[in-house]
């Protein structure tokens, strides 16, 4: 997504393809980047890995109301993502209406049995037995928060053209991934719930149709008592691969 400057072309009266005169992107000095001694980087992602070791995707969710300053201060780190061609095609639309959340749980529930008496492969089901999941989502309800994320395929120019957008799934992905981490480190607690398929909240929300449901994070606190399932994370070996100088070979 952050790859080379592509020079933008156009098509000359033979039918040639030209340079278009662009104007020198304006470039600022970096600032607020922290180095840190290898010791200290070593410690630190060892703290961070210790931090995110304990989230977990919890469905048990306590009423607890959670201020909307702290998902707003969390939305906006999200923002911070990388994405491509910094046209951050993403939108947020937080929810905490009892009734909008009501109406969500009905629709995704509905799909949701669908999905569990016949549209779903055998393969499927069977992949997510160990969760212990069903078409039941109180916690669409319960929690005092839903922030359904929309994936942006264009969006509207002030003249009423559209521009296209580049990289939206992956660029929503990470902003995706950094809520969620920006959630789990001041001690809340989210599900990424994904009904198939989720138009509905295109209607649900009123939401335009170049945005795409990407889904629905179900955020708050965990209920008193609340479990989780039984679960390995593969280890370092079976998710990475180095490719390193063998020995000997460095200059």
């Amino acid at each position: 997504m952050g790859g080379g400057v592509r020079t933008p072309h156009r098509r000359g009266r033979a039918g040639a393809l030209t340079n278009a005169s662009v104007s020198e992107p304006r470039r600022i000095p970096l600032e607020g980047y922290r180095e840190l001694p290898p010791g200290e980087m070593v410690e630190e992602a060892e703290r961070f890995l210790a931090l995110m070791r304990c989230r977990r995707s919890v469905r048990d969710f306590s009423e607890r109301p959670v201020p909307r300053e702290i998902l707003e201060r969390c939305l906006l780190a999200a923002g911070t993502a990388p994405n491509g061609a910094n046209r951050q095609p993403w939108r947020f639309v937080v929810v905490s209406d009892p009734d909008v959340k009501r109406r969500i749980r009905e629709a995704a529930e509905e799909e949701e049995r669908a999905f569990y008496s016949g549209r779903a492969p055998r393969e499927w089901l069977d992949a997510l037995a160990h969760l212990g999941t069903d078409e039941h989502k109180p916690f669409l309800e319960r929690a005092p928060w839903l922030v359904v994320i929309f994936a942006e395929s264009w969006e509207e120019r002030p003249d009423g053209t559209r521009a296209k957008n580049y990289y939206v799934t992956e660029s929503v992905g990470i902003a995706t991934g950094i809520l969620i981490t920006a959630l789990h480190s001041v001690g809340l607690a989210t599900l990424t719930h994904t009904p198939s398929p989720m138009k509905f909240l295109n209607e649900v929300l009123g939401r335009p149709e170049n945005e795409r449901p990407f889904l629905v994070l179900v955020v708050g606190y965990p209920a008193e008592g609340a479990t989780v399932p039984e679960i390995r994370k593969k280890p370092l070996d079976e998710i990475a691969v180095f490719l390193e100088p063998a020995r000997g070979t460095q200059g």
